[in-house]
Order: C-alpha cells, then sequence, then structure tokens
C-alpha cells in the first residue's frame, strides 16, 4: 500500500447506470480523505460505458465477472433469478480472486463497500476478514419497506383500503409504496432477490452507508440506527454542484450515452431565467406510443420552452414531423448532461420519473418537479416530493394510467406560473441549502464520511 492512503477501498457496484453513478461519487470522496478507492463493476458493463475519468479523480477500475461477459443471454433475460443465481456464483468467485491479485500486487484491500443489490460481496469481504460496509442506493424510507417486507411485518397482497403505517416513514397509501409491492404486483417476482435479499445479511455488516441527507428523512434514520450502524452520506452529486472541495469534480465520468452538451447549453443559454420546463425519464424507463404522444402534446400546448430527452430507442413513437412543430420552443435530445441542465438558470422545472439519482440531483441544484414516476421506488420517491419535502407536483394518470396533455399542461402552468409554484421554488431553494451544508466542511454527511474513513484507516 502506497504511503500517501490512510487505506484501500474496494467498491463494488451493480452493473446499471444508476448504481455506478452513486458509488463512483462517493469513491471520489474517500479520495479527497485520502482512502484509496477502487471501483468495481462488471466486465459487460464495463465494456458499454464510455469513460471521461481523468488521473484527477485518483479512482482505479476493476471488472469482475457476473458469468456473462458478452451479454446476458436469453434464457437469463426471460428468468432473472438465472442471472441472480449466476452472478452470485461466478462473482464471488471472481471478487475474491481480485482482492488476491490486487493484495499480491501490494495493494491490499482493507474495506469492500458493495452496492447492497450485491450482497455476496459481504461473504467474500467477511472470508478475507475485511471491513464490510454495506451501500444503499436507495432512500432510507424505500429500504425500510423492504426490511419490513423481509421480516413479515408487511405482507403481500396488500389491500387498496390499507393505510401503511412504518416508523419514522410518513403514512402511505398502497399506491405510494414501491410499484413491485402494488401497482405492479407479480410482474416482476425477482425484485425479492435485489431488494428483499439484501436483509439476510445487512445485519453482519460493519458499516451501512445511505446515499441519502440525514436531514431529509432524519427519524427513519434514526429508527435504523437503532439496527445498524447507519451513516447518511449523500448527496453523491460531483462537487462542482455542491461544496466544490474536489478540483474539477463537474461530471459523474462514466455514461452508458453519449450527451448533446453544446446542443443543450447554447440552446439554454439563450433563454430567459426559470422559463423552461427540462423533461427526462433516466436511463430505463420506456413509454407506450400513445404516452410519448400525449407528452409531446402537452409540452407543445403548454406553450414554454421545454428540453426533452428522448432515448434513441424512444424516438420512433413520437408524433410525425413533431420537429417541424417545435418551432424555436422546443429542443428535443437523445441525452443530455443532467446537472448542468438543472443548474443551468433558464430551468424553471423539472418533469422527471422520480428515480433517486435525478431527485437527489433536482433538491441539491432548487429545481421543482413534476413526477411521473415509472416503477420501483419512483412512487415513494415522488410521495415525499409532494407531501414531505413540498417541491413537486403529482402529474394526475387516467385510468388507462396514462399521462393526458391537458394535465401535463396544468402540472407545467402551475409550477411555471402559480402561486404554489412560488412555494415549491422557496421550498426547493430551501431543501437546496440543507443539502449543501450536508456534504460541506462540518455538515451532517461530511461528518459520517470523515467517521467512516478514520475507523477504517491504519
Amino acid at each position: 500500500m502506497a504511503d500517501q492512503w490512510k487505506a484501500h477501498c474496494l467498491v463494488v457496484s451493480h452493473p446499471a447506470q444508476g448504481h455506478i453513478n452513486p458509488m463512483l461519487q462517493f469513491c471520489k470522496r474517500l479520495a479527497y480523505h485520502e482512502v484509496k478507492a477502487t471501483l468495481v463493476t462488471t466486465r459487460f458493463f464495463w465494456k458499454t460505458v464510455t469513460t471521461e475519468l481523468t488521473s484527477d479523480s485518483k479512482i482505479s477500475v476493476e471488472t469482475i465477472s457476473d458469468g456473462y461477459d458478452d451479454g446476458v443471454d436469453e434464457e437469463a433475460t426471460k428468468n432473472p433469478k438465472i442471472y441472480a443465481q449466476r452472478f452470485r456464483e461466478v462473482g464471488s468467485q471472481t471478487l475474491s480472486e481480485l482482492i488476491e491479485k490486487l493484495a499480491g500486487n501490494g495493494l491490499s484491500v482493507d474495506c469492500v463497500i458493495y452496492d447492497s443489490f450485491v450482497h455476496f460481496a459481504l461473504d467474500v469481504a467477511k472470508k478475507f476478514g475485511l471491513v464490510g460496509a454495506a451501500f444503499l442506493t436507495q432512500t432510507c424510507s424505500v429500504n425500510s419497506i423492504y426490511f419490513h417486507l423481509h421480516q413479515g411485518i408487511l405482507k403481500l397482497p396488500i389491500d387498496k383500503e390499507t393505510k401503511i403505517l412504518l416508523p419514522g416513514v410518513t403514512e402511505l397509501q398502497p399506491s405510494d409504496l414501491p410499484t413491485f409491492l402494488y401497482l405492479q404486483y407479480g410482474m416482476h417476482p425477482h425484485f425479492w432477490d435485489l431488494l428483499v435479499d439484501p436483509f439476510d445479511n445487512i445485519g453482519k455488516a460493519d458499516w451501512v452507508l445511505s446515499n441519502s441527507v440525514y436531514e431529509l428523512e432524519p427519524q427513519v434514520v434514526e429508527w435504523m440506527k437503532k439496527m445498524w450502524p447507519v451513516r447518511t452520506i449523500g448527496p453523491t452529486v460531483p462537487s462542482l454542484f455542491l461544496d466544490k472541495r474536489i478540483p474539477n469534480d463537474d461530471d459523474y465520468g462514466i455514461s452508458m450515452f453519449k450527451p448533446s452538451n453544446d446542443v443543450c447549453m447554447n440552446w439554454l443559454d439563450d433563454k430567459p431565467k426559470a422559463s423552461v420546463v427540462y423533461v427526462s425519464f433516466g436511463s430505463i424507463a420506456t413509454h407506450g406510443e400513445e404516452q410519448m404522444q400525449e407528452l409531446a402534446w402537452g409540452l407543445i400546448d403548454a406553450d414554454t420552452y421545454f428540453l426533452w430527452v428522448v432515448r434513441a430507442s424512444e424516438e420512433g413513437k413520437l408524433p410525425k414531423n413533431i420537429l417541424e412543430t417545435l418551432s424555436k420552443k422546443g429542443l428535443i435530445v437523445t441525452w443530455c448532461p443532467q446537472l448542468k441542465v438543472l443548474a443551468h438558470e433558464a430551468v424553471g422545472c423539472f418533469i422527471t420519473h422520480c428515480g433517486w439519482n435525478s431527485t437527489l440531483e433536482a433538491l441539491s441544484l432548487g429545481v421543482p418537479m413534476i413526477g411521473v414516476p415509472y416503477w420501483s421506488d419512483q412512487t415513494t420517491n415522488l410521495k415525499n416530493i409532494v407531501d414531505v419535502w413540498k417541491v413537486g407536483l403529482r402529474a394526475p394518470m387516467d385510468e388507462k394510467q396514462i399521462l393526458r396533455r391537458e394535465p401535463i399542461k396544468h402540472c407545467i402552468k402551475e409550477v411555471m406560473e402559480g402561486e404554489k409554484g412560488k412555494e415549491m421554488k422557496n421550498n426547493a431553494i430551501k431543501w437546496m441549502n440543507v443539502i449543501k451544508n450536508s456534504i460541506d466542511n462540518g455538515g451532517s454527511s461530511d461528518q459520517n464520511i470523515a467517521e467512516f474513513v478514520a475507523a477504517i484507516s491504519k
């Protein structure tokens, strides 16, 4: 181990954009605190991404196998349980081999920080006598829901009249739960492997690190701390947009898509302050053609500027000749630098799928939201956005679960021009300051990271 590092952590991510981004940012925080961080992902995933990590980031990257180095085959695609089992078997073996290889090269590992979706990594860490730290990429509220499911306290199926009352969590209706538990019950039975099974061994972890901010959900964090050594270390957003203590940290550095940086930013530069609606549903969500058409006409009918991210795989669902209809009001791109867009003074509203990374980014940058959740934890995140943090609106769906053009138009007008929109903007600014303070010198997350570093340092 080189003398300049206090310790060496392997940071093992689940192979998905929304998981690798927060773990990569935490690696940068560790490096800032003089801990060597080696990011670990799967061989196939690493082949599919574009990386712009520089020597400034001080992050090393290593890969392990999930058993599908050339891509997931048809059998595992149809039955994700097969993939999960294979990843557990092959991943455990190749992670063990990586730890041994690094030790042989003079880079002995002191700690394994593992995405809770990859909970077999804790068993590997313990086999080598290493510190094991679970990393929760979802909110503490959402993890509390899955814990209660694991314990049998929350039982499926859930009756539509049930009120869900959990310690430290705002009262939930069944439709506020992660979609796998109610709205999409039975459609994704494999969710248990990734989201519930991690609680099989979480009690053996030396640390539980949460990509959240204490002040956002203090009651549930305090409840969790009674069971596990939980520490909030978020937001895992590039430092330039927060405390600015990490030099040149203005982007995550790994992406599955190539953003249209200059096109987006040049277009925004010409727009008045808080005049643009930014629309993006992340890297996974897909919508049917009818929904895409309603979204398009709702944005156009709102008669405001809008920047809409439509991935290449979704472009064919747009109305024909829409580009001619847009005139100067709208811009559609296949991907964009989201943080830079949200930080731009021209942006006044974010229509989002409410993925936790996107939600944290909007909260960190003071941008009100209109929520159009797609699946998983996004419905629960929206509940907090609307009723707890009061920084957004819930876009109402019809009986076919389609968001129609009139409600889109109404929501945009409410946020951009209404009195409620002013309140949400004020709340967004309040939370932005709270969040920035949390990660700045002496803030709640900063202190938690420093405590973790002190504990693992030699």
